[in-house]
């Protein structure tokens, strides 16, 4: 839960890393004598970045140039792929829809979304609780990969690949 904290408090602050304070913050105010101290506050240092680099590098994440679509087809067990759609706001939210070809099945699903500690990982936590949550693998600013339940890479050389749209 930690590492979730962390990734809100991250595209938090590259949300407002453009954001400029119009008058200097307060001192702030001394603490009783008899006050337990406080724990530090974490802190995180939030850079321009050029989304056009790869994946983990060091540059802070650009929440905004991130936000957009991501489509393509997965492998399915039963059929010949499934057409699955991701769309990401800069606010943290996601929508998903999956069309099983060659049937009249289809799913929507939405919720939120955070960016992992690491940078690399994003970890999708749907609306409905009853749904499972899922993690999709920074690839490029253009392509993102699906993991598996654990937020590790699917054993396979099927194409799990999303792609920016």
């Amino acid at each position: 839960m930690h590492a979730r904290a962390l990734a809100l408090a991250i595209a938090a602050l590259a949300a407002l890393a453009g954001c400029k304070p119009t008058e200097p913050a307060p001192a702030p105010a001394a603490a009783p004598a008899d006050a337990t101290p406080a724990a530090p506050a974490p802190s995180a240092v939030v850079a321009e970045v050029d989304h056009g680099s790869p994946a983990g590098d060091n540059t802070a994440f650009d929440v905004k140039a991130f936000a957009g679509t991501y489509a393509g087809t997965i492998p399915c067990a039963d059929c010949p792929g499934i057409d699955m759609s991701v769309a990401f706001t800069p606010e943290g939210r996601y929508s998903q829809t999956l069309r099983y070809q060659e049937r009249d099945t289809s799913s929507a699903s939405d919720g939120t979304w955070t960016l992992d500690a690491d940078g690399r990982r994003i970890h999708l936590d749907p609306t409905d609780k009853g749904a499972q949550d899922s993690w999709v693998e920074i690839v490029s600013p253009t392509e993102l990969r699906l993991l598996d339940a654990e937020g590790k890479p699917i054993d396979s050389t099927l194409d799990y690949g999303l792609r920016r749209r």
